[in-house]
């Protein structure tokens, strides 16, 4: 199994700035993707953005431009920056580690970001 640990989350006002990140612990071999959901209240989670092994990433299109994945392979962590925070970014985010095909393997405990004014 995978343990994710993420940290990072917080209130931050409307063009705010706010970095997450998410550290795997235990049978990582099995994980390629990691990556980010995020699940506002009363919405379907939704993916954010990923990263594979080898650093290929991907954006919802709601956050191209303004967020940012990378990953510490050295320290098996995940990292999410994001700039330019708008209210709708407010939820609850979640880390994840995905297979090849980027089935998720493992879910983080979630860390709340709430942009408000």
């Amino acid at each position: 199994q995978v343990q994710l640990v993420e940290s990072g989350g917080g209130l931050v006002q409307p063009g705010g700035s706010l970095r997450l990140s998410c550290a795997a612990s235990g049978s990582i071999f099995s994980v390629y993707t990691m990556g980010w959901y995020r699940q506002a209240p009363e919405k379907q989670r939704e993916l954010v953005a990923f990263i594979t092994s080898g650093g290929s990433t991907n954006y919802a299109d709601s956050v191209k431009g303004r967020f940012t994945i990378s990953r510490d392979n050295a320290k098996n962590t995940v990292y999410l920056e994001m700039n330019g925070l708008k209210l709708e970014d407010t939820a609850v985010y979640y880390c994840y580690g995905g297979s090849r095909y980027n089935n998720v393997l493992s879910w983080g405990q979630g860390t709340q970001v709430t942009v408000s004014s």
